[in-house]
């Protein structure tokens, strides 16, 4: 078996519908052990709050990730 390029990979994934994806991602957690949520226990997060701080983060560079090089 060999082993898929990133961009067939990326190919692969927009192929798939949205619940495909979606239960692609599930099945993955599932198999970690991982459960849906904030991982955080007892506490919910607002989407719109989270929508806030993901735009607010867009206009400062320096909050951002950075790929190490």
């Amino acid at each position: 078996m060999t082993k898929e390029t990133p961009k067939e990979r990326k190919e692969r994934f927009k192929a798939m519908s949205s619940a495909e994806r979606q239960a692609l991602i599930r099945a993955k957690m599932k198999a970690e052990g991982l459960q849906e949520g904030s991982g955080v226990i007892g506490v919910a997060y607002d989407e719109g709050e989270v929508w806030d701080l993901i735009l607010i983060t867009s206009f400062f560079p320096e909050m951002q990730s950075k790929k190490e090089p």
